[in-house]
Order: structure tokens, then sequence, then C-alpha cells
């Protein structure tokens, strides 16, 4: 008989699953809308021997529990991916071995040798995203990037993060700084097939409404789209239905993550130091905290038909925070999408994954 692993190994081949460097095609996973993808980013994969998550660069071990789970791509970070940045085909490699398509890549991968040198304490920030200093270089970056790694995987959007935020928040001046920036960078990229895709976080400068509302606005839906986070939508004071309903036709991808009910309309975001270990993250698997109306999300997904991906996007867990390993806090997630969704993923009993701690 075959083990569980191989037999979805087999399963994925078999359903014609799309990998690196070709569009990636849904497996009929959703039983409403068969065009969604179902992934996970590589965040989870990961542990926190201090205050700071430390993420695993395994990326064969990362796309295997991908296929172990069922899921159909993977959406390394920028830490992650860099590896390949000079060995595109060997990460093509791996995504074909394992039947995992490579969904997107999280922010801008540098070489070691690039990485800007530290600045002194006592020097301004940059806020190249916002249109400061350093603007025309990540411009530059950003369309290298897109034109010599990007394209040959076959990646059709990017999200990106936005780099910091402002400490009194973003002026109106910056957010039109953003939103010029954004426009420029989305048009040099889509020359290359790639959608600059804008992803609202807290602790960046789309963090508010007020603030995802104006800079979307103010950007040209034909090269700027978003990344709908669900719960960093919640923890920024917003509803995740009402926006995804409102701004549906901009949204390149979902990042699925939920969060707490005490968090639902908050009129000031939670600091960093809430979210520093030893603290409990305020980040929760998918249907783990009752923050998000994920059943209300996937409504909208299905009425409006979205096509493309919803990747789960949860830190890696912390000792003693409850929720238990890396494969507890992934199978939690596909369990709650199988029994509360619909969605056709195979059971996860969260015991026999392939993550060992990097």
């Amino acid at each position: 008989m075959l083990k569980r692993r191989d037999f979805l190994s087999s399963s994925l081949a078999v359903a014609g699953v799309a990998m690196v460097g070709t569009p990636a095609k849904a497996r009929g996973l959703d039983p409403a809308n068969p065009d969604i993808l179902f992934g996970t980013t590589g965040s989870v994969f990961g542990s926190w021997p201090g205050k700071s998550l430390k993420m695993s660069t395994n990326m064969r071990m990362m796309l295997e529990d991908c296929k172990h789970y069922g899921l159909e791509g993977f959406e390394p970070y920028s830490g992650q991916a860099a590896q390949y940045l000079d060995n595109v085909a060997g990460l093509k490699q791996l995504s074909r071995e394992t039947g995992v398509a490579i969904a997107c890549i999280g922010d801008l991968p540098r070489r070691p040798s690039a990485a800007a040198a530290p600045r002194p304490a006592n020097a301004p920030p940059q806020y190249p995203w916002l249109g400061g200093e350093g603007r025309a270089k990540l411009i530059a970056e950003m369309e290298a990037c897109a034109r010599d790694f990007l394209q040959p995987l076959g990646i059709d959007h990017w999200k990106n993060n936005m780099g910091e935020r402002p400490p009194q928040g973003p002026s109106d001046d910056q957010l039109k700084g953003l939103a010029d920036t954004a426009n420029e960078i989305g048009r040099r990229t889509k020359k290359y097939g790639v959608r600059l895709a804008l992803h609202p976080h807290i602790w960046g400068p789309m963090e508010r409404e007020h603030e995802f509302r104006r800079v979307l606005e103010l950007t040209d839906p034909n090269y700027v789209s978003i990344i709908m986070d669900t719960g960093h939508n919640v923890l920024g004071g917003m509803d995740p239905v009402k926006m995804t309903d409102e701004y549906f036709p901009r949204i390149a991808e979902f990042h699925l993550k939920d969060t707490f009910p005490r968090f639902r309309g908050n009129k000031s975001t939670p600091s960093r130091e809430s979210q520093t270990p030893p603290n409990k993250s305020l980040y929760a698997a998918v249907g783990q905290g009752g923050g998000v109306d994920f059943p209300g999300v996937f409504a909208v997904m299905r009425k409006k038909h979205f096509k493309g991906w919803a990747v789960f996007d949860i830190d890696a867990p912390r000792a003693g925070d409850g929720t238990g390993t890396v494969d507890d806090n992934l199978a939690a997630c596909v369990n709650y999408l199988r029994t509360k969704l619909g969605v056709k993923l195979p059971p996860a009993n969260g015991k026999t994954g392939l993550y060992r701690e990097a």
C-alpha cells in the first residue's frame, strides 16, 4: 500500500498541479470556485531563538511539506528566496520534483553582498517607498529583480510590504510619494509580466483604512494591485469582508491569517513590543483566533469568482504559546478549511510533517 506522502505525491501529479515556470492551474479544491489555489508562505517554517523569527531556508523541505499537506503552492520570503538569485534553474527543478508551484516571492530578495551598510544611530530614516532617499535605487532594483528572477520563474505578481512606517504615520505627501513610487515600479515590472502587489501591513505605511484607501485612490490599477491580508486588515482596524468586497478587482492574492476578536474595529494598532516574545503572537492560525470572518471573506471570493492564490501566512509557533508545533499549526489551518469551508484538502493530523527546526 502507498504511504500517505507517496499517495499525495501521486495525487498531485495526476491532478496536474502547475509548477514554477508555467501558469498555475487550480485543482478545484474549493467546492464553489475551482479557480482558487491554496498554499502557504514561508513564515510558518521557523523558530524563535530569541525575539526574532528565524525562518528556515531549506527549500526542498518546505516544498515537500506543502505537498504533504496537499497544498498547491509556496510563497518564500525574500530571505528564503535569495539563495536562488543566481540559480533560477535550481529552484525550477525543485518545483518540478515536488509538484509545488512557487506562487509568489515576498518582498525584494538581495544577495548578502548587496546588503546596505549599517546606518548611524542618529541618521534620519530614508523611507524610499515613500519617495525619500534611495527611491531611485529601489525602483531600479525592483525592475531588475522582476526581469532577472521573477519573470524566469513564471511569477505573475509580487508581494511587497513597502518598508517601515513613519513614527507618527505617513503624511499625505508621503502617501502620494508611495503611490508615485508604486506606479513607477508597477509600470516597469508589468513589462516582464509581473504585477506589483502592495501588502497593507501593521507597522507599515498602509496600516490604517484611510491610508489603504488613499494609496489605492492614487495608484493606477493597471500597475498596482494589493495582497488582502485578513489578519492585518483586522489589526489595522478594518473589516476584511467589506474591504474584500469593495476592492475585489485590485486583489492579486489573499494572505490567510487569523487574529483575535478584541482587535475588531480598533482605533489604534498594537505595538511591535506586544508582538515580541515572550508575549503571545497577535496572529493565529486560520480559524483559531476568532477575529477574522473567514466564511464571509470566502463568500465574497466565491461570489465574485476570485482566480488566484489564497495562502496561509502564519508565524511559526512560540514555545509555551499553547498552539503546538509547526505541524499542529499547519494542520489547524488545513482542517479549518476542510471542516468549516468545505475545501477539499486531505485531512491533516498535525504529527507527520517534514519540518525540522532550522
